[in-house]
């Protein structure tokens, strides 16, 4: 219906409601920008945006596990992160000398740079079991402070041709920053790599081993059964000398009775049951020894049986580990892939943009080339 064909109250009560509407999107629009404002606030408050931040560098060996945009760890705390990762020049006599294969560029916000002096070193530690690596800066104890920071002016950085001695710079966006050393662990696959070694080479003296388990109960059986027939050759003699003791025992007018005294006879019937009672005790832990002997046998068969067993599983992971490792490479690199999705996606670009005041610009590879052949 026209609204020039409405009656006045209509009219009227349509431009309230109009009006309603009209605040209502007013304050639901500040309201979205209030709670943007806020989440940019609180993004640029998290990462550091609004802080002062001083680059430093290193060398380590292999760049294995360790990635752009990693944190670094100071006493515990993510102080700053990795800002640069390149190969070192192959030209470079002095790093292919010290394995300083690849450099590392990071930042270290404020106020955590207070913490690194001149004896600071770079810890490159291990963070998992899938081969992820982290760089952690120690915090220094008797070195020289290496940024000094005034209330005018661009930062000093300490000149890292001679630690020893304080000679500050002037920090500016081509400064590469200050060399700190590193101290590289090796990485999850070398581990992983000497581990197989050292099984492989243990592999010969656990079936030496087993050899010599098994020529122990080849030689018990043995025992055990030459302990049988001595039992049973023992028999007659027994029976024999069961015999005579009876005839030596008869009335008066018996040989016993003309060759052993009476008291020699009641010591010696007492001297012959402690014997048939100690043979008896001799047969029963003999017996008790067979026994023994068997269980033992089977109880080390099912020993070699489960060691066999775990052989084998050792075995499977071994040939396995290959494949374990390549499923671990495809699950780094598919993660790296959607944080790179992530990051190019419209509404979460704004969180993953550098502030200009904190971009480093490309420096020249000159400055910590020739710094550390100078070291």
């Amino acid at each position: 219906m026209p609204v020039h064909d409405l009656t006045p109250q209509l009219r009227t009560r349509l431009s309230r409601v109009e009006r309603a509407v009209g605040w209502f999107v007013i304050v639901a629009t500040v309201l979205l920008l209030a709670g943007f404002a806020y989440y940019v606030y609180h993004v640029a408050q998290r990462k550091g945006w609004f802080l002062t931040k001083i680059p430093y560098f290193t060398y380590v060996r292999n760049a294995e596990g360790l990635h752009v945009g990693d944190p670094i760890r100071l006493m515990g705390f993510d102080v700053g992160e990795i800002v640069e990762i390149q190969p070192e020049s192959a030209d470079n006599e002095w790093a292919r000398i010290n394995e300083h294969n690849v450099a590392i560029k990071f930042q270290i916000k404020s106020p955590y740079f207070g913490y690194v002096l001149s004896d600071s070193i770079v810890r490159v530690a291990t963070a998992d079991l899938l081969g992820k690596r982290v760089l952690e800066v120690t915090r220094g104890l008797t070195g020289i402070v290496t940024v000094v920071v005034g209330k005018s002016g661009p930062p000093m950085i300490l000149e890292h041709k001679d630690p020893k001695k304080a000679n500050y710079i002037t920090l500016t966006k081509d400064s590469y920053g200050y060399w700190v050393q590193a101290d590289e662990s090796p990485a999850l696959s070398q581990r992983l790599e000497q581990l197989v070694n050292q099984v492989q080479g243990a592999l010969p003296n656990f079936l030496r081993l087993t050899n010599q388990i098994t020529l122990v109960l080849s030689n018990t059986a043995t025992l055990t059964e030459h302990l049988d027939e001595t039992a049973l050759r023992l028999r007659p003699p027994l029976a024999n000398l069961s015999l005579i003791t009876a005839q030596l025992t008869n009335g008066p007018g018996a040989l016993g009775h003309w060759l052993i005294p009476p008291d020699l006879n009641s010591r010696l019937q007492q001297t012959l049951a402690s014997a048939n009672t100690t043979l008896l005790s001799v047969g029963n832990t003999l017996t008790n020894a067979d026994t023994n002997i068997v269980v033992l046998a089977s109880n080390l068969n099912k020993t070699l049986i489960n060691l066999a067993e775990i052989t084998g599983n050792l075995n499977t992971q071994v040939q396995t580990n290959d494949q374990i490792l390549s499923q671990i490479s495809s699950a780094i690199v598919h993660a790296d892939t959607l944080m790179q999705g992530l990051k190019k996606h419209w509404l979460l670009r704004s969180a993953f943009k550098d502030a200009a005041t904190n971009a480093p610009a490309p420096s020249p590879r000159q400055q910590p080339l020739k710094a550390g052949k100078q070291q």
